[in-house]
C-alpha cells in the first residue's frame, strides 16, 4: 500500500472517529431518544427519534462541506483554501473553548422539531466544520489549470456527500447505542451521574484538527 493510500485510510478513519465522538456527545441529542422511548414506553419510539436527529446532522454537515467542494474547482487556490479552512477551524475551536454557552435561539426550537434542532445544534457546535480539513485532505485535484471544472466539482461534491454520510452513520450509531443502553439497561441515573461534559473536549479537538491540517499544508508549501 502506497503512502497516499495510507493517508486516505487514516483520513477516512478520522471521519468515522469524529462521527463516533459526536454521537457519544449527549449534546447531539441521544438523550432525547431515550426520553421519547421512556415517555411512550416503546423502543420503537427511541429508534424513530434517531431518524430526524440523523437528517438534521447530515444537512448541517453538507451545508458546510458542499461549498468547499465548489471552491476546490478553483484548483490553483486549493492550497490557500486549505490553510484558510484550518485557521477557521482553529479560531472556532478557541471560541467554543472560551464561550461554552449554548445559543439562546436553540432553546426556542420546539422539542417536536427534532430535525431542525439537530441541524441547529450541529451548526452551532461546528460539527461540520471539524470535517472540513479531513475532507480537503481526501480531495485530490490532480490536474491544475487545464482541467475542466465540471468533473472536478462533480468529484469533490461526491466526496463531500460520502464524507457526510459516513460521518452521520458513525454518529447515529454511537448515539443510538448509548440511547438504547440507557433506555434498556443503565437508566437515567447514568446520564445524570455517570456522564461528563464534552464541550471542552470538543473545542480542543477542533483546535487540534485545525492545527494538524495547518501544519501539513504549511509543510507542503
Amino acid at each position: 500500500m502506497s503512502q497516499g493510500d495510507w493517508t486516505g485510510a487514516w483520513l477516512w478513519l478520522a471521519v468515522i472517529a469524529s462521527g463516533l465522538f459526536h454521537g457519544a456527545n449527549p449534546g447531539m441529542g441521544w438523550p432525547l431518544a431515550v426520553s421519547a422511548g421512556l415517555m411512550e414506553k416503546s423502543p420503537r419510539a427511541l429508534f424513530l427519534t434517531l431518524l430526524p436527529l440523523s437528517v438534521g446532522h447530515l444537512l448541517a454537515v453538507l451545508v458546510i462541506l458542499l461549498p468547499f467542494g465548489l471552491l476546490l474547482a478553483l484548483a490553483e487556490w486549493r492550497h490557500d483554501i486549505q490553510i484558510a479552512a484550518a485557521l477557521v477551524v482553529i479560531g472556532f475551536g478557541i471560541f467554543r473553548l472560551l464561550d461554552r454557552r449554548h445559543p439562546r435561539s436553540l432553546a426556542r426550537i420546539p422539542p417536536t422539531q427534532l430535525g431542525l434542532w439537530s441541524f441547529a445544534i450541529a451548526i452551532a457546535h461546528g460539527a461540520g466544520l471539524m470535517l472540513v480539513p479531513i475532507y480537503l485532505g481526501l480531495c485530490r485535484a490532480d490536474a491544475f489549470g487545464h482541467a475542466a471544472a465540471a468533473p472536478l466539482v462533480e468529484g469533490n461534491l461526491a466526496v463531500a456527500v460520502l464524507v457526510a454520510i459516513v460521518h452521520v452513520i458513525a454518529m447515529i450509531g454511537a448515539g443510538g447505542c448509548l440511547a438504547w443502553l440507557v433506555y434498556r439497561y443503565l437508566g437515567l441515573r447514568f446520564v445524570s451521574r455517570g456522564w461528563f461534559n464534552l464541550d471542552a473536549v470538543w473545542a480542543i479537538s477542533l483546535i487540534l484538527v485545525g492545527t494538524i491540517a495547518l501544519g501539513f499544508n504549511l509543510g507542503a508549501a
